[in-house]
């Protein structure tokens, strides 16, 4: 029942003991691809080739938990944004913007009907009738925010929260259906959980922005969908976890910027789960017996969902993910 168990785990409710392995965000290396004989562009572009790679979370890696959008393009696809999928050494990049003020955002009638939307949909479908309860399967979606910089250009986007406060929360209002539509039709496709993905990390986004911009965008997805969200935010984000604790979201997919595990843990406060505590640079560049120490210190300090901290590295060797789960399943293991 790793399913049950990654679902309680991300409330906070895994009273088991047992250690929980598992990320909302990429698994996918290049050794991975060569492993499951799928490759970028492909995983982004079929169904059923997603679906096998994401499941390689589970199959390769002995995670709790599948979760198949391997990149941050499908809604800025979907909303006609110009989108380079990559290849086995890139990961997908969109742009150039394609909006200029709040005025132009229009969102299509076929949205969900648009490929960058219908493939993933396709794929958790998918993943839900192959894991069945061995894995919880996990859909993802991007924040308002972060759709700002794909159909505004980042600079535009942030020199707006400065010039025009008004304007920018105008346009978090009209894209927040986008966040909304596609997150309730991955719910309604298969998706145990959903993380929404929102680049509002420290060098981008003060605490202020946080607060006046995001706070309640936040808290008012986590009240709109049926599961449970797990909010993922890279960079340090020390200064704004006790706003995130208030928003409603059931866990913090949180990046090691932010400091040790036991320091993230004390910063969360008791209701709100965290996600992550692997450094994706050992990941990259370190060694199993690396993971396996951050792996133990997460486990140590309380993370309940321990897995890398954000979409790895292309480059990552597959020993040293396979080692994140290879340390041990039961209550004692780490302690």
């Amino acid at each position: 029942m790793s399913k049950q168990i990654f679902l309680n785990a991300i409330r906070r409710r895994n009273d088991t003991g047992q250690a929980v392995f598992g990320t909302g965000t990429s698994i996918v290396c290049q050794e991975l691809m060569d492993r499951v004989g799928v490759h970028f562009p492909d995983a982004h572009l079929d169904a059923e080739k997603m679906a096998r790679l994401a499941l390689a979370g589970h199959i390769e890696l002995g995670m709790d938990v599948v979760m198949p959008l391997f990149s941050v393009c499908h809604e800025a696809a979907a909303m006609g944004c110009r989108v380079n999928w990559g290849h086995d050494n890139a990961m997908p990049e969109a742009g150039p913007p394609i909006f200029r003020s709040g005025d132009d955002i229009r969102i299509p009638d076929d949205l969900l009907d648009h490929p960058g939307c219908r493939v993933p949909l396709a794929a958790i479908e998918w993943l839900a009738r192959r894991v069945g309860d061995d894995a919880a399967v996990c859909g993802k979606v991007f924040g308002p925010w972060t759709q700002g910089y794909h159909y505004f250009g980042v600079e535009n986007f942030l020199i707006g929260t400065i010039d025009d406060p008004a304007g920018t929360a105008r346009i978090m209002r009209a894209l927040l259906p986008v966040t909304l539509a596609f997150a309730r039709a991955q719910i309604e496709a298969g998706a145990d959980c959903l993380l929404l993905a929102d680049h509002a990390t420290r060098d981008l986004c003060s605490p202020a922005a946080y607060r006046d911009f995001l706070m309640t965008i936040h808290a008012e997805i986590a009240r709109a969908l049926d599961v449970p969200v797990i909010l993922h935010i890279c960079g340090n984000t020390s200064d704004r976890i006790g706003m995130i604790a208030q928003t409603g979201m059931a866990c913090l997919h949180w990046d090691t910027k932010t400091g040790s595990p036991a320091h993230v843990r004390e910063l969360a406060g008791e209701e709100l789960a965290l996600m992550g505590g692997v450094s994706n640079r050992k990941l990259l560049t370190g060694t199993p017996e690396d993971i396996a120490a951050d792996t133990i210190a997460a486990r140590r300090a309380c993370i309940d969902v321990v897995g890398p901290e954000c979409a790895i590295p292309l480059a990552t060797p597959l020993a040293n993910l396979k080692a994140i789960a290879a340390i041990g399943r039961g209550p004692d293991e780490g302690k």
